[in-house]
């Protein structure tokens, strides 16, 4: 379990900081999103394990924990919605990406992180590797929260 006692914690929350405490983020906290994780942990949690992943294979890991924390930027219950899971799946990714370009400057990098986590749904495939990290990390999460919930969370903390 990754938490506050993980060596590679603080280094992850210097990168990321400054958005988890932005109002637009903290409204995903409202959001459900996998069997009790809400979308707002759900995004820490892809965006702690490409930071990690990333930095372990020397890949621009500022990106991608950036890029992996905005991946789900969008607001609305799709399950809810009647727009279905094949065009959601399509969908989101170019809405999350409008909001965070919203939020903050994104680099060409973090841009493509986004607008193609979801390329096995056949969106456009990524130019960069770490797209692939957080995409493959958004597909574990899913898993491992849909079958454990609030037991995988990556645990933060507030500043100020």
């Amino acid at each position: 379990m990754v938490n506050e006692e993980n060596n590679l914690y603080d280094e992850f929350l210097d990168i990321v900081g400054d958005l988890i405490e932005t109002p637009e983020f903290r409204k995903l906290d409202d959001c459900s999103h996998h069997y009790g994780v809400s979308r707002m942990q759900h995004c820490i949690n892809v965006a702690y394990y490409s930071f990690v992943v990333c930095k372990k294979m020397r890949l621009d890991y500022v990106a991608a924990a950036r890029a992996g924390l905005l991946h789900d930027l969008f607001y609305y219950d799709w399950i809810g919605s009647g727009i279905g899971v094949v065009k959601h799946a399509r969908l989101h990714s170019r809405i999350a990406l409008k909001n965070a370009e919203k939020l903050t400057e994104l680099s060409d990098k973090e841009r493509d992180i986004i607008k193609n986590h979801m390329w096995l749904c056949g969106n456009i495939w990524p130019h960069h590797r770490e797209a692939y990290i957080v995409s493959v990390a958004d597909k574990l999460c899913a898993v491992w929260e849909a079958g454990y919930g609030v037991k995988c969370r990556v645990q933060y903390s507030l500043v100020g």
